[in-house]
């Protein structure tokens, strides 16, 4: 009886939990700046449920980002199984734009959490998809060798500053045109037409090709 009582509780206590992530997800997509007290209220929860689950505002925002981080881990080997590697790189690319953390503005809370940063913590999954995608995408010749993986999310946290307008949507998608044609330069399945520079780019290292194309990402932001 009393394990039964326990069971129930902690089946209750998880759909709390299941049920701030999904309202926080919703109410942080609309709005960077939502109160804590106001996501508790959406989800029909008092403010002291949802401190248990989340002492801290980081701590939720981190909770629901892992949740975003851990969908796009899941959806590489869909991807690759359904499309060339060079197209589900871009597709995932597209993901990471508009599903994943740059939807809900996190980079904030995401500087100041620990283990915040772009190459580590609650990034390690992205990395390690980002990895197998660069990896197949390496072995059919459709992108350079030796790019590597934390240079090419350092050169994407563009995604971070682009602000949420009418354009922002178009903006993306260019920056990431301009992204996948630095990675592409020097692939032996890359023909002179297709990459024009790259009979200058492709003499240069991986990490001075991405840290180049980061510069001139900042000078026109």
């Amino acid at each position: 009886m009393a394990e039964r009582l326990h069971e129930s509780l902690r089946a209750d206590a998880q759909q709390n939990r299941d049920r701030i992530l999904e309202v926080a997800r919703a109410a942080l997509a609309q709005s960077a700046d939502a109160s804590m007290n106001s996501i508790a209220k959406k989800a029909g929860v008092g403010a002291g449920t949802l401190y248990r689950h989340f002492p801290t505002r980081e701590d939720l925002v981190l909770a629901v980002y892992r949740y975003d981080v851990e969908q796009l881990a899941e959806l590489v080997p869909v991807l690759l199984a359904e499309q060339p590697p060079l197209r589900a790189l871009r597709t995932w690319l597209d993901r990471l734009a508009h599903d994943g953390a740059m939807k809900h503005g996190l980079a904030g809370a995401l500087q100041a959490a620990p283990g915040g940063s772009p190459t580590g913590g609650p990034y390690e999954p992205v990395i390690r998809a980002l990895t197998q995608l660069l990896r197949a995408c390496e072995k059919d010749g459709s992108v350079g060798p030796g790019h590597d993986p934390e240079d090419v999310m350092f050169l994407l946290s563009f995604l971070w500053r682009i602000d949420t307008d009418p354009d922002a949507g178009q903006r993306t998608s260019r920056l990431l045109d301009l992204a996948i044609s630095g990675l592409r330069a020097g692939a032996p399945g890359t023909s002179e037409r297709e990459t024009p520079a790259r009979s200058a780019d492709a003499r240069l290292p991986a990490r001075r090709r991405l840290m180049t194309a980061l510069s001139f990402l900042r000078m026109h932001r």
